[in-house]
């Protein structure tokens, strides 16, 4: 039985077999003894997405009293539901980002914590994922940008619209209707500034 430790787009965290690419955490929300999640789905602002692999080490998911394991399809589900690169482990992404994202949100100097405030109140509404205003048409929307129709989250690339589903992403025959943004305000402005998330190789094909 698979653990519930999958990000989805909207931030849901789910049971599924599939891997990511990436994995990252929220702070401490699971009980190591059952291997479950708590009732809270955060317990730190600064909600970090990692490199599976680092310097040969490997945890035991859900097992230690520490961060809790979470996974991600890829680095644009992961910014979706509002997380952003780790200093620890992608330092060299992490500086990247910064830097796209004081272009892009026009302020110098920042401090991670500053990004994590902001992101904190563009991800969340009373605790639940926070949808904004697409004030653009979809095939205008950088690289890496997502939007969410009714129950359905969508990729943006190369000006196109690709479904999301846990195993990966898949062409659309229709065209995509009115949609809220997904992908925190900042972080679009970040992705307009020349950042490009990691993409899982279902939307290159």
């Amino acid at each position: 039985m698979p653990l519930q430790n999958r990000v989805t787009p909207t931030g849901d965290i789910i049971a599924t077999p599939h891997r990511g690419l990436f994995t990252g955490n929220r702070g401490i929300i699971h009980d190591p003894a059952t291997k479950t999640l708590l009732k809270k789905r955060w317990s730190s602002p600064a909600w970090l997405t990692c490199t599976c692999e680092f310097r040969g080490r490997r945890r035991e998911v859900m097992a230690q009293r520490s961060w809790t394991e979470l996974f991600f399809l890829d680095e644009a589900t992961a910014l979706a539901a509002g997380h952003r690169p780790c200093f620890y482990c992608r330092k060299d992404d992490a500086n990247r980002f910064r830097a796209a994202w004081e272009k892009g949100n026009r302020v110098h100097d920042v401090r991670m914590h500053d990004i994590d405030t902001v992101l904190h109140h563009e991800r969340l509404d009373h605790g639940k994922k926070r949808l904004h205003a697409l004030l653009v048409a979809l095939d205008l929307l950088p690289d890496g940008a997502m939007v969410q129709q009714g129950e359905e989250s969508f990729l943006v690339t190369q000006g196109r619209a690709l479904l999301w589903s846990a195993a990966g992403y898949a062409s659309v025959e229709r065209q995509l209707g009115e949609a809220a943004l997904l992908t925190p305000p900042s972080t679009l402005r970040t992705l307009n500034a020349g950042y490009r998330p990691v993409l899982h190789p279902t939307a290159l094909d």
